[in-house]
């Protein structure tokens, strides 16, 4: 368990994002696109359909550009100009992309024995995905998350605010109240620097998605929650012969989720389900896998299996991971709503 001096306790509030020091911009405004000759018009229509930064739109394809009202194929090959003379998305050196790494802030899970796990906490600039079954500890530390992200980059946190998008309705305000007086911090501050919605269907979910680029090109944000990322999809799509269109849905809100890590710098951790696995062997007595198929395998960057251990423990065990061993943590569910 983490301990502050009460005298720290003073440092904890979020720092506007023009005034953190020691940080590249992290992405130029669309808005700049009317000093390369793009009328103010146009530029409102790339806001309209959520699209804030220069960063971001050359991550959309200019098919899709062209399908938003108003922008003719020769508009957005003169917008694609202007931002490719704005932001170099072309090749840089590996020192150079060594370089960018050093953006990556790792947020702390409150657990020592995680942290390590981790190499330091959730990252941003990734897919954090933690699947298992009920009651292994994934939403509880989803809530400690908004906590930590908001210490201070001194501190192991991300400075920042939390974005929580819940498709299943465990989010649990008062469950923040214990967690940040743990930490040191003001229960209500902590909560005001929360953004919180209710999704009840997969389009709902992808439109919040879309609506957050506003909100993170104006404000210190450095975490995204989706609680949990497949959970409408299942009671959306159903049978076999709305699979494919289910796992083209997915991908597409995957793919917005990792543009939205890379393009505000932010961590991103999902919760996933569990199947049966009826394939997974004999020697295993309780043989389960994440649901979302390859699809939501390739995308996520960290996955994280928890599973029940003996008692209040819990297990949480690197799945897979670029730059992780294969190891597990115990007992890292030690944030009750009475300590």
């Amino acid at each position: 368990m983490l301990a502050f001096k009460a005298e720290e306790q003073s440092q904890l509030q979020l720092v506007e994002r023009e005034e953190i020091e020691d940080e590249e911009d992290l992405f130029e405004a669309i808005d700049k696109l009317t000093a390369h000759g793009i009328n103010a018009g146009d530029v409102k229509k790339l806001q309209d359909a959520g699209i804030y930064t220069c960063n971001g739109l050359l991550m959309h394809t200019k098919k899709s550009l062209t399908g938003i009202k108003g922008l003719s194929e020769a508009k957005v090959d003169k917008i694609c100009e202007a931002v490719e003379k704005i932001v170099n998305f072309g090749y840089i050196t590996g020192s150079d992309a060594l370089l960018k790494r050093k953006s990556v802030v790792r947020i702390t899970t409150g657990s020592q024995a995680l942290d390590e796990l981790l190499g330091g906490g959730i990252e941003t600039l990734a897919i954090t995905e933690a699947f298992g079954e009920f009651r292994s500890g994934k939403t509880q530390l989803a809530h400690t998350l908004c906590v930590s992200t908001q210490l201070p980059i001194n501190m192991r946190g991300g400075n920042g605010k939390v974005a929580y998008i819940d498709t299943e309705g465990t989010f649990r305000p008062d469950r923040i109240i214990p967690i940040a007086e743990r930490f040191g911090m003001d229960p209500g501050a902590v909560l005001d620097n929360i953004i919180y919605a209710r999704a009840y269907t997969y389009e709902h979910q992808y439109n919040l998605l879309l609506g957050l680029a506003a909100k993170m090109a104006e404000e210190p944000f450095r975490l995204l929650i989706v609680d949990s990322v497949i959970a409408l999809f299942r009671v959306d799509f159903t049978g076999r012969g709305e699979l494919a269109d289910r796992q083209q849905k997915l991908a597409q809100m995957l793919s917005r989720l990792i543009k939205i890590a890379e393009e505000f710098n932010v961590a991103v951790y999902m919760t996933n389900q569990v199947i049966a696995d009826p394939g997974g062997g004999v020697f295993i007595s309780d043989p389960k896998k994440p649901a979302g198929g390859h699809v939501l395998a390739h995308a996520a960057t960290i996955r994280l299996m928890f599973r029940k251990g003996k008692g209040e423990q819990r297990v949480c065990k690197v799945f897979d991971a670029p730059n992780l061993p294969e190891a597990e943590a115990i007992s890292f569910l030690c944030v009750k709503l009475n300590t």
